[in-house]
């Protein structure tokens, strides 16, 4: 129901932007909250930028001021903008979506979503 598209391979202090299609079946403006999560090698998978209905946006303090999390929901999509790529955002990258209502911490949390995507990769080499 969730597709990701965008990653790609960059040098440090470049731009990606990721895109995350939602399936006709499940249209993006039934999620309460979307979020983008990331999973580096050898790491636990951790919360990125969420977003609720409202537009609210949350971010992880090692993204702050370099992403930029987005939702269209007429388009049924949903957005991570990435600018001054380090590499240690280097993972892959994941969109996940749920109908439920929680708090802006509780959103970060990867246990607190139903839906994900396949994932896409962002490399960003020095």
């Amino acid at each position: 129901q969730l597709v990701e598209s965008g990653g790609g391979s960059v040098q440090a202090g470049g731009s990606l932007r990721l895109s995350c299609a939602v399936s006709a079946v499940s249209a993006a403006y039934s999620f309460i909250y979307m979020a983008w999560f990331r999973q580096a090698p050898g790491k636990e998978r951790e919360g990125v930028a969420t977003i609720d209905i409202d537009g609210n946006t949350n971010y992880a303090d090692s993204v702050k001021g370099r992403f930029t999390i987005s939702r269209d929901n007429a388009k049924n999509t949903l957005y991570l903008q990435m600018n001054s790529l380090k590499p240690e955002d280097t993972a892959m990258y994941y969109c996940a979506a749920d109908w439920r209502r929680m708090t802006a911490i509780q959103a970060l949390s990867v246990n607190r979503y139903n839906y994900w995507g396949q994932g896409t990769q962002v490399t960003v080499s020095s």
